[in-house]
């Protein structure tokens, strides 16, 4: 789900940060929209939503704008939506996945599927996300047409 806000320095994005050791000192590129897995049952959309508030704890109703899908580099492909919203960055409430550290340890470890999230403007978004995922900063760019403070 792409969180989009009207700045008075222009179109903002809310992002975040995959929490674990792995992305703890990455950040440029590692960056996402908040996403996640479905299956062929489970609307897409809905589905957009639910990731959202499993990650963020953040809830959000429409007018939704479709963005399509991406394939990343991993070769995940990515449906998102965008939707004009708040949310807080500073406070959200991730859920907690368990994921085996060191890589073939046979060690789990409990981490925050989201360590933390932020807005950033629509050039720094690109300069932050996954590369694919920029696609969704441009196509929402386009959507929304011109931007206009005031």
């Amino acid at each position: 789900m792409v969180l989009y806000r009207r700045g008075s320095d222009g179109l903002e994005v809310f992002l975040v940060h995959p929490g674990g050791p792995y992305w703890e000192k990455k950040d440029a590129g590692a960056w996402s929209i908040p996403k996640g897995e479905f299956d062929d049952a489970e609307d897409p959309l809905a589905a957009a939503r639910r990731e959202l508030k499993e990650e963020t704890g953040c809830s959000v109703d429409g007018p939704f704008i479709e963005l399509g899908s991406i394939v990343q580099k991993n070769r995940k492909t990515v449906v998102a939506w965008a939707v004009e919203s708040e949310c807080d960055a500073g406070a959200i409430r991730s859920n907690i996945v368990s994921i085996e550290w060191p890589p073939r340890s046979g060690r789990k470890l409990e981490i925050p599927e989201v360590d933390r999230a932020e807005w950033f403007s629509a050039e720094a978004a690109k300069r932050k996300l996954v590369p694919a995922q920029g696609e969704f900063i441009d196509r929402l760019r386009t959507a929304l047409g011109p931007y206009r403070a005031g």
